[in-house]
């Protein structure tokens, strides 16, 4: 029995009027969307997503600095590629035209997304 019959089936039993899928109709005009901020806020979602990553993997270095258990080399090799990272941010947010604020999403009640630098 598929889930249509079901459906009249239940409609049926409660008395009602017979089922019918629902009636889909097209938009009766289009979006304007402009292609600029289309890609400006696509942009700002991406680099919002990477900022996020760096600075956990920031943490995530520091913490494992603090412990100890890595090498002066693998440290020096964090340090440079995280420093790479935050410049490569830095140029992307700068063509796009975006700045800190941009990155950081307001979550309602939860506060901003991204900690205070």
């Amino acid at each position: 029995m598929t889930d249509r019959d079901e459906a009249a089936e239940l409609a049926a039993a409660l008395d009602a009027p017979q089922w019918r899928p629902p009636r889909v109709t097209p938009l009766d005009r289009r979006l304007a969307v402009d292609r600029e901020s289309v890609e400006r806020g696509l942009a700002s979602l991406v680099l919002t997503v990477v900022e996020l990553l760096r600075q956990l993997m920031e943490r995530q270095a520091l913490r494992r600095v603090e412990l100890g258990d890595l090498t002066e080399e693998q440290v020096e090799r964090i340090g440079t590629t995280l420093m790479a990272l935050e410049e490569q941010m830095a140029g992307l947010c700068e063509h796009f035209g975006l700045g800190p604020e941009d990155l950081n999403l307001d979550l309602g009640p939860l506060g901003p997304l991204l900690p205070p630098p």
